[in-house]
């Protein structure tokens, strides 16, 4: 144990920024794109994700703190640092990302795409005559129909600009004047076409055939001419920008609050602008207009060594045949044990309790239990929470079929899920006109938390069947996202569930928990005391311990229980995707504790929590992160795996990744993250892993070796996952 006489826990200098923790993350995402020795195309992958996560952080993160400083707000966060400089730092590290970023792009993948058959052309120079001819045809019969020239002079305003749209601005001279009289014009990138173009293949170096794509606004570029018939165009370029996208509701004035959103949404394309992108090339009376005219400061003007927006590369991923030896092997989500027989699916879960384990299992146990529930004429009422859904949810179909056919159905659809808002009113309003009763989340707080409760009638009277899970019913993400869940019948959890449903759609707040925590009122004091009690038997020499795995790490009182905790001898282990305001490894401060980040092909979302209680252990799995919106703003539930089977199965998926050196990022106590030296070690890729158990377990249960619902441990040594 350490002295642990006058440490200031919540002095600003033990903890990170959020915001640079997070661009911390996305560095992480980027050193994907750049490992050699992944398949290429998943390179491209991940390039892509550090470029739609980039906007999302500019939208939101950004967004909010320029919100701060128009507000004259000064207040320090939790490193110490005013918004001001949260914006200094976060505008240069952020040109940095931007800079490693198209390094990335034009200097590692671009060439090593060309060595695998397949060149993005920079621009018509680098075309062949037969390439820029259908390149030019394609202009005439495909895009010029749809372009709409944009001027912009003493009668006409400035165009509005759309958020995150990809538009070409111009410099123009009519034809006969002076230089000096310029005039500016621009036109969209229509969104709704292809954004790369596939032209005619030519004959490699080495005689291979050579396939070749072009980007849309290369093409509309070259062709502008055709737009500005008595103009020259002097100078042409892309640019792009993001504006703020921060929805800001008064809650407590809206008369209906879908309305109010609704209202909300339009207002976010015209939002102000935070962010320009313009190509590097462009003429500096070009910038200047668009700098003026956008209102943008040369902080956050991004100058582009490459192609704007580079989330194509995910349109590349998908939309490219014939590349399937440069991608890693998709994995197709298991069957779980518990349910490979002939019995339904009530049956099955009044066994036992059951754990899910996606996308390494399949989701299709969730949708089944809604699809059997609404179907079932013992079923008497579903009720559950509805934050984010697919495009086309089998869930909310279900949910529909269920009101159709008589059931009490109650569904709260978070209407203030950020980005999903759209798609969120639609289905309640679908949802309401089937007959459900739609709850649209709640007054100040946004619904989190994933619940699903069955009521059936049974012999033996009524009985509830309860889903909890760490992720969203939506049976597209469930292929992407690492989450858990439980099914169970268990009457004291069955009970909670009830509470939580009237505490939704009514008034009432249980004086008592059986078995669930419950944000925001009672989790944050759940965890303090759970943390506390681990930091009180290791002072006493007791056996003590703390795992957690979840997406962020930033709540103040959390870290310091942590920081205590560790000076008092407390082993700590973090399993933290994203961000983490915690410092890792501090003499004096966190040296038991290790923090990790694993980033692969799935994202890690699922939330774990274990804790040693003297060799007694326990955890608890949720939607909840470690952070102030979680604990304090909105409704999370946290829930107990108490089946000893089942606690042993989730304690290896915390094994395993506490054990992966292929995938997971080490916090070090400088604050960057490092990969681990892996030579001389078997190697251990925990998403690979548990691939392979899933596949081990669904073949012990065809040839009924192992019918129920355990894992089967199966050492990898795959680099690829």
């Amino acid at each position: 144990m350490m002295a642990e006489a006058n440490i200031n826990y919540l002095d600003p200098k033990n903890y990170v920024n959020r915001e640079l923790s997070w661009l911390e993350f996305n560095y992480r995402i980027l050193s994907e794109a750049r490992d050699k020795s992944l398949p290429l195309f998943e390179r491209l992958k991940f390039l892509s994700i550090t470029a739609s996560n980039l906007d999302e952080f500019f939208m939101v993160r950004v967004a909010s703190l320029k919100d701060m400083v128009h507000a004259k707000y000064t207040k320090p966060d939790i490193a110490g640092m005013k918004p001001e400089e949260q914006l200094e730092k976060i505008s240069e590290k952020t040109h940095e990302l931007v800079g490693l970023q198209y390094s990335t792009y034009s200097r590692s993948l671009v060439p090593a795409l060309r060595q695998q058959g397949l060149t993005i052309l920079p621009d018509y120079e680098a075309m062949t005559k037969e390439q820029a001819d259908y390149a030019d045809r394609y202009f005439h019969e495909n895009v010029y129909p749809v372009l709409t020239p944009m001027a912009f002079d003493s009668s006409r305003p400035f165009p509005l600009v759309r958020n995150k749209t990809l538009n070409i601005a111009a410099l123009l001279k009519k034809k006969g004047q002076k230089e000096e009289e310029l005039e500016f014009a621009m036109v969209q990138v229509p969104s709704m076409l292809p954004r790369f173009v596939e032209l005619p293949v030519t004959a490699g170096e080495d005689g291979r055939e050579m396939r070749n794509v072009i980007l849309l606004e290369q093409i509309i570029e070259r062709n502008m001419q055709s737009l500005f018939l008595n103009y020259d165009i002097l100078d042409a370029h892309p640019f792009r920008i993001m504006r703020n996208a921060d929805l800001t509701i008064d809650e407590e004035d809206a008369v209906d609050l879908l309305e109010e959103i609704q209202k909300q949404l339009k207002k976010r394309q015209w939002g102000e602008v935070i962010r320009l992108e313009v190509e590097e090339k462009a003429d500096k009376r070009l910038l200047k207009i668009l700098k003026k005219e956008l209102q943008v400061s040369s902080n956050d003007i991004f100058q582009i060594a490459g192609p704007l927006d580079l989330t194509f590369l995910m349109k590349l991923y998908g939309g490219l045949g014939g590349f399937d030896n440069l991608k890693a092997e998709t994995h197709v989500p298991q069957p779980v044990p518990a349910f490979m027989n002939e019995d339904d699916i009530f049956t099955n879960i009044r066994k036992g309790d059951i754990l899910l384990h996606h996308p390494y299992q399949t989701f299709d146990p969730v949708v089944e239990f809604v699809r059997r529930a609404a179907k079932d004429p013992d079923v008497l009422a579903i009720k559950q929470t509805l934050y984010r859904v697919s495009g086309n949810s089998p869930i909310i179909a279900a949910l529909a079929a269920a009101a159709d056919n008589g059931k009490q159905v109650s569904v709260l659809v978070e209407l203030k899920a950020r980005f999903d808002e759209e798609n969120n009113i639609i289905w309640a309003k679908m949802l309401e006109k089937a007959g459900c009763h739609v709850i649209y989340g709640l007054v100040g707080l946004k619904t989190h938390s994933k619940i699903t409760l069955v009521v059936r009638r049974e012999e033996d009277g009524i009985r509830r069947y309860v889903h909890l899970g760490t992720g969203n019913y939506n049976d597209s993400t469930a292929k992407l996202y690492t989450d858990c869940g439980i099914m169970t019948c268990n009457p004291l959890i069955g009970e909670d569930a009830t509470a939580v449903f009237n505490m939704l759609s009514g008034y009432s707040e249980p004086l008592s928990w059986n078995k669930l925590a419950v944000a925001p009122l009672w989790l944050r004091n759940k965890f303090m005391r759970l943390i506390r009690r681990e930091t009180e038997n290791a002072r006493a020499g007791k056996r003590a311990g703390i795992i957690a795995k979840m997406n962020s790490l930033c709540d103040k009182e959390i870290i310091a229980a942590l920081y205590e905790a560790s000076c008092a001898g407390v082993k700590i282990d973090l399993i933290i995707r994203g961000i983490c305001c915690l410092k890792a490894g501090i003499p004096g401060l966190s040296e038991n504790i290790s923090v990790r980040s694993i980033v692969g092909n799935f994202l890690e979302h699922s939330r774990i929590f274990y804790f040693e209680n003297e060799g007694r252990s326990q955890i608890f799995m949720g939607s909840a992160d470690w952070m102030p919106r979680n604990l304090d703003k909105r409704v999370e539930i946290v829930f107990p795996v108490e089946d000893e089977r089942l606690k042993e199965a989730v304690y290896h998926i915390l094994e395993v990744e506490l054990e992966d050196n292929v995938k997971a990022h080490i916090l070090q106590p400088d604050g960057s993250y490092e990969k681990q030296d892996k030579r001389g070690k078997i190697l251990v890729n925990s998403q690979e892993q548990f691939c392979q158990e899933a596949i081990h377990m669904a073949k012990a249960a065809r040839k009924q070796e192992d019918p129920v619902n355990t894992r089967v441990f199966v050492p990898v040594e795959s680099h690829n996952g």
